[in-house]
């Protein structure tokens, strides 16, 4: 089931001509929209379905930067710093709250591993610190007596997935960004080798630049364009549940994960557990996540199920004049799997008696973009100049979103980079030339 999202309206009249065009309205499109707004710069959004329809409004809501890749902390602390101020900016309510998140731990060998990522983080003087005794139970007020230390980062935060991306919409478009939802981008147009503009299912945009912000439907549309994209699909599962009494700040367990919902409720997840459905992808991209794959084996859940034959019968290429699998699905709305919701339950309420008789209201499930280091692509494709990709976030990109906008908007606007984009750079894969 799909969970409410705070809707959108369409502008009413596609425009002959633009700046920008993204593609995708989702957390990383709408806050690139805003930030080339602000900019002064032309930009047109479309969207095939609703604006944050897909995984911008079933992820958990954490904004944080502890536990990044060291690679992404500079994106994550520039993100929060905006995400801080993003009701004033937007005039709307996004949801943030500076919270703070602990991740809670059982034995010496989690510590150790925290403590190994804390010594990394130092460097950008990420506020993490270790509690324990007295100090651990003032911070997570409620717990039982099963763990023993907590890494707890005060100044990261929590924001509402359902409000936030439709929030920066409006004000991308309060900026004179222009907003079109179920508007299908079919693909780009190229003259004399670089982007002259796009084609939608409602006619032709002529544009400099073309940003592709599709997450889940990235692969698909590059390689349409003739980039073989690797990133693969894995689905997360949330719950939430009526309004109770417990926690302010969100916090993760090896088995659970909560964050405290403005209704008074708690989005609930089974952390470090994810299902990944085999398709034709995983066997086109094997060589590429074989390691990942290793790496993370108690974490990924390999299954085989009807998802593979819905990719395989999906088309992988098309003329600009034919309809798309993106108009054929509007919104990816895959089932929650309820027995890894069962586990993050059950091991949630022995650990605090708070959420012992908790009422789950409703359920829902995403599919996240992954690519094979789990860091994002935010780069320009050297190859099809004025074509620009930011996907790939790995379960990462709500947190990281304003920061990721901010950047792409800067690298499409030529402006000096809000921070070091090298490690988001496409060549550090293999593909990225032709499929």
């Amino acid at each position: 089931m799909s969970p409410p999202v705070e809707p959108v309206a369409s502008d009413p009249t596609l425009p002959k001509r633009t700046d920008v065009v993204i593609v995708g309205g989702g957390i990383i499109g709408v806050t690139t929209a805003l930030f080339l707004a602000e900019k002064g710069i032309a930009v047109a959004l479309c969207e095939k379905g609703r604006i944050a329809g897909e995984q911008s409004s079933r992820n958990w809501g954490w904004c944080r930067t502890m536990g990044r890749d060291p690679s992404e902390i500079p994106l994550a602390m520039e993100s929060l710093r905006l995400w801080r101020d993003m009701n004033r900016r937007t005039n709307r309510e996004t949801g943030f709250r500076q919270s703070g998140i602990m991740y809670l731990l059982q034995n010496e060998s989690e510590i150790a591993a925290q403590t190994a990522w804390s010594d990394q983080a130092r460097q950008y003087q990420v506020d993490a610190r270790l509690l324990r005794g007295p100090a651990l139970d003032r911070a997570m007020p409620g717990a039982t007596n099963g763990f023993i230390a907590g890494l707890h980062t005060p100044t990261d935060g929590k924001a509402e997935p359902a409000l936030a991306a439709p929030a920066i919409a409006e004000a991308a478009r309060d900026q004179g960004a222009e907003i079109f939802t179920n508007t299908a981008v079919r693909g780009i147009d190229i003259t004399a080798g670089r982007v002259s503009g796009v084609v939608t299912e409602r006619g032709r945009i002529a544009c400099q630049s073309v940003v592709l912000a599709g997450g889940a439907w990235s692969r698909l549309f590059a390689g349409n364009a003739g980039l073989d994209l690797p990133q693969l699909k894995v689905l997360g599962s949330v719950f939430r549940t009526k309004p109770l009494s417990g926690p302010e700040i969100s916090a993760g367990g090896s088995v659970f994960a909560f964050r405290k919902r403005m209704d008074g409720g708690y989005s609930i997840a089974r952390r470090n557990a994810n299902t990944a459905e085999i398709t034709p992808d995983h066997f086109r991209l094997i060589t590429d996540f074989i390691p990942r794959l290793i790496h993370s084996r108690k974490e990924i859940r390999l299954r085989i199920g009807g998802r593979f034959w819905e990719e395989l019968r999906t088309a992988r290429s098309w003329t600009l004049d034919q309809p798309t699998p993106f108009e054929a699905v509007r919104v990816l709305d895959p089932k929650p799997k309820q027995t890894i919701l069962a586990e993050a339950r059950t091991v949630l309420s022995k650990a605090f008696p708070a959420f012992a008789n908790m009422q789950v209201e409703e359920s829902w499930a995403g599919w996240m973009d992954v690519t094979p280091d789990a860091v994002p692509v935010i780069d320009q494709v050297g190859h099809i100049p004025g074509f620009y990709i930011a996907t790939g976030f790995s379960g990462h990109g709500f947190g990281i979103g304003p920061g990721a906008g901010r950047l792409t908007a800067d690298l499409v606007a030529g402006d000096t980079p809000v921070v070091d984009p090298t490690p988001f750079r496409l060549a550090r894969f293999r593909r990225t030339q032709a499929a």
